[in-house]
């Protein structure tokens, strides 16, 4: 009785694994700068080793449009709060909504 032998082990992709980690960080906002680093290094493992890495591609693309969406929010919100000062003396203000704003 012979067995046929077992397949031999698909060859792992360098960096494919670091490429999921990456796209999957690129959608968190907060580390969406990690999830770019972590995804450009995979895409140089991969492209040493002469593969593809459509995960590490597409983690570097969504990194950079979270990270520009974020800089866009940030820059909306600090501009409104500096828009909401100008004029002002330096103090605490009522919102009229229960919230304060402080000018300084």
């Amino acid at each position: 009785m012979t067995t046929a032998p077992a397949p031999a082990p698909a060859a792992a992709v360098p960096g494919k694994t670091l490429g999921i980690v990456g796209l999957i960080l690129a959608f968190i906002g907060p580390v969406a700068l990690l999830g770019l680093i972590l995804s450009i290094i995979a895409k140089v493992q991969s492209k040493g080793a002469g593969v593809k890495n459509t995960p590490a591609t597409v983690g570097i693309v969504i990194s950079i449009i979270v990270i520009v969406l974020t800089i866009v929010l940030w820059v909306g919100v600090f501009g409104t709060l500096l828009a909401a000062c100008n004029g002002l003396e330096p103090g605490v203000y009522d919102t009229g909504n229960g919230g304060t704003l402080t000018c300084g």
